[in-house]
């Protein structure tokens, strides 16, 4: 973890420097998706030990609703650097929940991704949109949500590792504003306490489809 926030720290003071070239600050929402994934861990004063697969809901639109906001420093006219706060989110589906004595197991005030970021765009005079790919590296900061038959859990939470892949295209609306739609994916490592003295342990993939706006200046 300290190692993102040095990284995080180097790339604001290269940012800070005279060879900046454009800031662009970016807000998006979409619809995230999560596919099954492994949970398992101990629930001492409930349901006891668990290992088990979980159906996950995304419910973009449902409040609070799935989000992202991204800052970049673009170095070049090709090159950027940046961070970006991403609120995905999961919820346990029905039959999870009753195939495993759960009323609730959610991420759902955020599986919330925090990252550090390199992107690629690919100007060309030939055309006003422009595509552009981008990763980046960071930790996952779930809102933990569970309930079963023992104490219930609803706090937040280093979870652990995380890591994103983006790639879109982005459209000039002004000379400042510009409109981007892109596919983004995470994954995240969540290794969270329970309530009672447990743990819960389960890794998220989400998928996104983004439709956002930027302003550069």
């Amino acid at each position: 973890m300290s190692r993102v926030w040095k990284l995080a720290a180097v790339l604001s003071v290269l940012a800070a420097g005279p060879a900046l070239a454009e800031f662009e600050l970016s807000v998006y929402t979409g619809v995230q998706t999560s596919p099954h994934s492994v949970v398992k861990g101990n629930d001492p004063s409930g349901i006891g030990d668990f290992d088990f697969t979980a159906g996950w809901e995304g419910k973009s639109l449902s409040m609070p609703p799935y989000y992202g906001i991204r800052g970049t420093w673009w170095r070049s006219a090709t090159v950027g650097f940046g961070l970006e706060f991403n609120h995905a989110k999961v919820y346990a589906d029905k039959d999870t929940l009753k195939d495993n004595d759960l009323e609730t197991l959610e991420f759902t005030d955020g599986l919330n991704i925090l990252t550090v970021n390199a992107f690629r765009r690919f100007p060309s005079e030939d055309r006003r949109w422009t595509p552009y790919i981008g990763g980046g590296v960071g930790i996952s900061i779930p809102h933990v949500e569970f309930e079963s038959t023992g104490e219930d859990t609803f706090n937040y939470q280093y979870g652990g590792p995380a890591v994103q892949w983006v790639a879109g295209v982005k459209y000039p609306l002004t000379e400042t504003w510009s409109m981007f739609g892109e596919y983004k994916g995470t994954y995240s490592r969540n290794d969270v306490d329970l309530e009672g003295g447990g743990n819960l342990e389960t890794n998220i993939v989400t998928n996104a489809l983004n439709l956002g706006v930027s302003f550069n200046f």
